[in-house]
């Protein structure tokens, strides 16, 4: 009954506290109250009973207090609120193209750079309950490691699974980029995007990734691109004779490349140099591709006094009445 009342003076609310001390206060008055008579003895009086009506008699300031809680909110002005919301909601198609390569390992983001981008990715898509996924991995080579799915913990898992050296080193971004557009082709969604991140310079794969680029563009679909690395050079994990050690070695990611990519599908080009730089590019990319949200919003407020001073102004009448005649008593 009260899920839809809301109030349009609430501070009225706090008079309330004053019923249980005028409660006190009329016990306080009345605890000693004896019928006052001259007569040479009591003894006469002294078992009989209180009669139903001395009891009822106290109703009367009950009645009153009543009264003056309805009165009170009935200040308040409480309402009933009726709504109604129609939402359409038209998610995104979304192609996660992961550059594996080897220098993906290197230690510039924690741990490495390819976990860093796992977690990052993976909490993207934990964000986006209403849009579909696809996991693209390349390196040398390019596979589909989970094609478009609303299933997001299976996509979710999936990347727990991938790691450096799993398929030919080196960077194919055309092919890449050529095999996350064949992902979204006949997608009906009202956008289709690829997310590519990658940490090099492309230096194999059958396809140049401005041609991959240009067939996107002819499909409808926006490519962001993310060079991930630090400026300079990065600490890198290496195999010795004697262990494993760290080099630092140089890094090289083809940004020029990167922003043409980009800019010929209308999408944007980032530069993640830092666990948190990455985090606050994913954050950007959720903003720039929110899902489709149509809303019909209706709200009607009807006002719920009323009722409440006619119960306020019945209790007083009651009393009134009850107190002049059943209830009268001498001065």
């Amino acid at each position: 009954m009260w899920s839809n009342i809301e109030f349009a003076n609430p501070v009225y609310l706090y008079l309330l506290l004053i019923l249980p001390l005028l409660i006190i206060w009329y016990w306080y008055k009345h605890r000693k109250d004896q019928a006052d008579i001259q007569i040479s003895a009591t003894e006469s009086f002294q078992s009989k009973n209180k009669s139903l009506k001395q009891y009822l008699f106290f109703s009367l300031y009950a009645f009153r207090i009543l009264a003056i809680g309805f009165l009170i909110i009935a200040l308040a002005r409480p309402q009933s609120t009726s709504s109604r919301q129609d939402v359409t909601i038209e998610g995104i198609d979304i192609v996660l193209a992961l550059d594996v390569s080897g220098s993906m390992l290197a230690m510039d983001l924690k741990p490495d750079r390819l976990e860093a981008a796992k977690e990052v990715a993976s909490e993207f898509i934990s964000g986006r309950p209403n849009d579909r996924f696809s996991l693209v991995i390349f390196s040398g080579e390019t596979f589909t490691q989970a094609p478009l799915t609303t299933d997001h913990v299976v996509v979710k898992n999936l990347f727990k699974n991938i790691k450096s050296g799993m398929i030919e080193d080196g960077t194919a971004i055309g092919d890449g980029l050529a095999t996350s557009v064949n992902r979204l082709k006949d997608s009906k969604a009202v956008s289709k995007v690829i997310i590519l991140l990658t940490d090099g310079v492309n230096n194999m794969g059958s396809l140049d990734p401005l041609s991959s680029a240009e067939i996107a563009k002819m499909y409808g679909i926006r490519i962001y691109t993310i060079g991930v690395g630090t400026e300079g050079t990065a600490p890198y994990p290496v195999q010795t004779p004697f262990g494993r050690d760290v080099q630092y070695v140089e890094v090289k990611i083809d940004e020029a490349l990167l922003q043409q990519v980009a800019e010929l599908t209308d999408g944007k080009y980032f530069r993640a140099t830092s666990n948190s730089k990455l985090r606050e590019i994913y954050n950007e990319i959720d903003q720039l591709e929110k899902s489709k949200i149509d809303v019909t919003e209706f709200k009607k407020k009807k006002e719920e006094f009323f009722p409440l001073a006619i119960f306020a102004f019945l209790l007083i009448t009651l009393e009134l009445l009850l107190r002049n005649t059943i209830f009268k008593t001498a001065p």
